[in-house]
């Protein structure tokens, strides 16, 4: 699934090409033809790739003027003086290459040195065309869970080197066409941003706009096909290059050579196009509400077959809404999507509510990268986590603003001694939000789709899981050692209270027209099932504290969730209020519910003798959320049978 971001803003966004751009005819000064095969080779790559000019960061003699960790160095500089920034500010780095200029120490840190820059968090992706895209997940990460308020990624490529003639002068110029191929597809630059959580206005073309980090997702398929790019490796695969006896002879047979497998990159945009068909069957992305589209591809030869691919789908972006820079910037690996974004955002303006969705395959194993961003009004109130932008304004008015669906307690506000539990309780919260905010259950409601037959069918899945609920906290009472006796008199407190709620659930369903007569013949869904499996089991072991997490996410959910759909359901249903009142009740009595939760976990810890129970509060509500997302998966599915 999709990482999801909340708080995390694109601030500022640079690049650097080194040199002056370097035309199809002046190629040869720097890649000069090996063989007789070269010029033909050469004619028929450049016919189909489209690509005009491209940038070398060595010489006409084969010199390097620029060091990878120096390109990447400029991008940050161009990045940082757009947004008026100074690196001080900047607490993490990552970074995304196919390699620095060493193989030892890490990029990060050889960049870290080539600016000076202070002490600092750092991070180095190896990769291909995606690694720029886990840089900024990862630096994405830093931000949004509050370890940083100011990141820096940067993708940064320098193949060139591998290009010049003189590389292959221990074969005696002689190179298959996998060894030729990528010679005149590749080029050398660095494209960097900026990630912060203070919503400034872009720097660029547009103006009074902020863009948001929606999501990011990535996806390797290494283990279902066989290497298809590659450098380091002997031309058949069998051998690394660290294994002949010495460098001079790894060169001569070819293992220096970087290589692309052409037959294999059919199905790279095949799993590509599928893994994006998922992301629209789970609500991730809406084509239809996709306004930018910065896709990276090494060919325009590849044009056709991804909207082939899309038409077949059913999900088709319209050509006019792509951006690449391809023809003049070249492809330049990890930085290209990186280097695409900073110049689109330079020359386009982008205006609030507009999405810009970008796609990255890479040809190394076969992976495929995407993320979403998002702009919006500088002084505009943030839409709540994962809604489409076509469906902000009357999701906005109907179920409030994002506080309605924070974390059921603040990690700010914690107690003493609790803030770590709650911080880590928080992250686990707002990635099951935005995964229930994107199931078709909510994703149809949203749409003003949901009809009374769906709330019947979802309560009939509903009832049975909630008559659970107070079972299965007074077998993990009874399971509680004497240590925790004032824990255990807590939650038998609390599982009374909610011992008959499950019939004012069912009162409700019979008020919206429920036909089933007897509670005994409603049966939950493969979720619930799930859950309820899940937590019986876990109440019978011994000193199940974990439970509390448990208790955090299903309580969460009625305190927090339920609030922001119960307007939509309203809006919707043209049912009589009695048709609500298990909801309303629980909008308003899980706050109380709550905060006694939160006593609870002060004593589980209190009597804790092995300093596991934080952990095991985590790791449930970790379980939890992921079998409660099922069960709001399978409502929409009809008979749970």
């Amino acid at each position: 699934m999709p990482i999801a971001f909340h708080r995390v803003y694109l601030e500022s966004a640079g690049y650097f090409m080194p040199g002056e751009p370097v035309s199809n005819e002046a190629m040869d000064s720097y890649i000069a033809p090996l063989n007789r095969m070269s010029s033909r080779i050469k004619s028929r790559i450049l016919a189909e790739n489209g690509i005009k000019h491209r940038y070398y960061a060595i010489d006409s003699e084969g010199a390097t003027v620029y060091s990878n960790a120096q390109l990447a160095a400029n991008a940050i500089r161009d990045c940082l003086r757009r947004h008026d920034s100074d690196l001080s500010a900047v607490s993490l780095l990552t970074s995304g290459s196919s390699g620095g200029d060493a193989l030892m120490p890490g990029f990060s840190n050889m960049i870290q040195g080539e600016l000076a820059a202070q002490p600092m968090e750092t991070l180095s992706v190896h990769g291909i065309c995606a690694a720029g895209v886990s840089a900024i997940q990862v630096a994405a990460q830093g931000v949004e869970m509050g370890g940083h308020a100011s990141a820096l990624a940067v993708a940064s490529e320098l193949p060139s080197r591998l290009f010049k003639r003189s590389r292959f002068a221990a074969r005696g110029y002689d190179a298959d066409f996998d060894a030729h191929f990528l010679r005149w597809m590749l080029s050398d630059g660095a494209g960097a941003v900026l990630l912060g959580n203070s919503g400034r206005p872009l720097p660029g073309a547009s103006q009074g706009v902020r863009l948001r980090l929606k999501w990011v997702h990535q996806r390797s398929f290494s283990g279902d096909y066989p290497v298809c790019m590659q450098l380091g490796l002997s031309a058949d695969r069998n051998k690394g290059h660290l294994d002949y006896p010495s460098w001079n002879e790894a060169e001569a047979d070819g293992a220096l050579s970087l290589r692309q497998d052409i037959r294999l990159l059919p199905h790279l945009f095949d799993i590509g196009i599928h893994e994006y068909a998922k992301l629209v069957r789970d609500g991730w992305v809406d084509p239809d509400q996709v306004d930018h589209f910065l896709c990276h591809y090494s060919s325009e030869k590849f044009i056709p077959v991804v909207e082939g691919l899309m038409e077949k789908a059913g999900l088709v972006i319209p050509r006019e809404r792509w951006f690449s820079n391809l023809a003049w910037r070249g492809n330049t690996g990890a930085a290209s999507i990186l280097i695409m974004l900073a110049e689109f955002l330079e020359t386009r303006e982008v205006k609030p509510g507009e999405q810009i969705f970008c796609y990255i395959p890479e040809s190394g194993r076969f992976m495929a990268a995407y993320m979403l961003l998002e702009a919006e009004a500088v002084h505009a109130r943030p839409v709540a986590a994962g809604a489409p932008a076509s469906a902000a304004a009357r999701e906005d008015a109907l179920s409030g603003d994002a506080d309605a669906i924070a974390p059921p307690h603040d990690p700010d506000m914690a107690p003493q001694g609790l803030g770590q539990l709650l911080t880590e309780l928080a992250a686990i919260w707002h990635d099951y939000r935005s995964r229930v905010w994107r199931t078709p259950v909510v994703r149809r409601l949203r749409n003003r789709q949901f009809e009374t037959a769906d709330y019947l069918n979802w309560m009939e899945n509903w009832i049975p899981q909630v008559r659970e609920g107070s079972k299965w906290m007074r077998e993990g009472a009874a399971s509680l050692s004497a240590q925790y006796a004032p824990l255990a008199a807590l939650i038998d407190m609390h599982a009374g209270e909610e011992q008959n709620d499950f019939e004012i659930l069912f009162q409700d369903y019979r008020n919206a027209g429920g036909a089933v007569d007897s509670i005994d013949a409603l049966r939950r869904n493969p979720g619930g099932e799930a859950l309820n499996a899940y937590l019986h089991g876990l109440a019978a072991t011994r000193d199940p504290i974990g439970l509390l997490g448990a208790i955090y996410i299903i309580e969460g959910t009625g305190q927090r969730i339920v609030p922001a759909l119960l307007p939509l359901l309203k809006a919707s249903l043209k049912l009589p209020p009695d048709a609500f009142r298990f909801l309303e009740y629980h909008g308003h009595n899980d706050e109380h519910h709550l905060a006694r939760w939160l006593s609870a976990v002060e004593l589980a810890l209190d009597c804790d003798e092995d300093g596991r129970a934080e952990q095991r509060i985590v790791d449930t509500a970790r379980r939890t959320a992921a079998l409660y997302l099922m069960q709001f998966h399978h409502v929409m599915e009809g008979d749970a049978a």
